[in-house]
């Protein structure tokens, strides 16, 4: 495909997931970035809070024919989008494999240069977790059909959702408890979105992240312990821990699955290839910070 006069490719770059939190974020310093954004929005979803200039196409990653059209003329693909939240009514795995093999195979066919996944950290080493292996298996489908593409593996975000997950959130740290997901001796990985979303979007022009699954992940990894001694600190108050709430049906079963990989000591970042391709990894002290200044419990200094 021909590049437009000046030698810089200025066609848009098709996002998937921009009206979720993370893809947001991305938004926003893809914007900030200067590029030009075409946003891929489901029908039914709202996307009056995406800033003027980002051109939105109505699509879904379960309607191949949709996402050809969105795909016509884009340079790039950036998704953070994913079903096993259950974020809407219908969500699914399905989306999460299915859906994700059909952007692969959309964007391969429009030609586009890169295609960059949010992925999850360790997502190789979980067969038993259906949602990280769901991630496995797209970067395994990027590979087989010659995908020019960039994985990004952060670990577990530290940030204040939307909803009812979120107000449980602040409920428990109001009341002195932390939910921890390791026990004494076992650490795993946090991370910042804000962290995230930065370096997605350096992935889709940084030349060394092609074809790399790169980790993403906060200074050093923390144990449950250490996690409510962390906030403590930065609430000036004594924290324990408290258990996750569990439940039934396919989602709990899922972030069980999760839950379990964590105790394996397994989901632990190894930081070095992003320090060297993305900059100094943050502290985990200020993702931390940030979502406890998101919750309206620590003022911003």
């Amino acid at each position: 495909m021909a590049m437009p006069r000046g030698g810089l490719d200025e066609r848009p770059i098709l996002q998937v997931g921009a009206t979720g939190h993370l893809g947001g974020l991305v938004l926003g310093e893809l914007v900030a970035r200067g590029k030009r954004v075409r946003a891929l929005v489901r029908p039914g979803s709202d996307p009056s809070r995406l800033p003027n200039g980002v051109e939105i196409v109505r699509g879904d990653l379960l309607d191949p024919a949709s996402l050809r059209a969105a795909l016509t003329g884009t340079s790039a693909v950036v998704t953070s989008a994913i079903g096993y939240s259950q974020r809407r009514e219908g969500d699914s795995l399905q989306t999460d494999r299915e859906g994700n093999r059909n952007l692969v195979d959309a964007a391969k066919n429009a030609g586009v240069s890169r295609f960059v996944l949010l992925s999850i950290l360790a997502c190789d080493q979980a067969p038993d977790v259906p949602h990280f292996w769901a991630k496995k298996e797209t970067e395994d489908y990027l590979s087989r059909q010659g995908m020019p593409f960039v994985s990004l593996r952060p670990g577990a975000f530290l940030y204040a959702p939307e909803g009812g997950y979120g107000q449980m959130i602040r409920q428990a740290l109001e009341h002195g408890q932390v939910f921890g997901l390791t026990p004494e001796g076992t650490r795993i990985t946090y991370i910042s979105p804000k962290e995230v979303a930065r370096a997605m979007a350096l992935a889709l022009d940084e030349p060394r992240a092609l074809g790399q699954k790169i980790d993403l992940g906060s200074d050093r990894p923390l144990s449950g312990p250490e996690y409510a001694e962390l906030i403590g600190k930065l609430l000036g108050r004594s924290m324990s821990l408290a258990r996750m709430p569990g439940g039934r049906g396919g989602q709990s079963d899922d972030m069980m699955a999760m839950f379990r990989f964590f105790q394996t000591g397994k989901y632990v970042a190894d930081t070095r290839q992003q320090a060297q391709l993305f900059g100094p990894v943050p502290r985990i002290e200020d993702a931390a910070r940030d979502m406890l200044s998101a919750l309206g419990l620590l003022s911003q200094r």
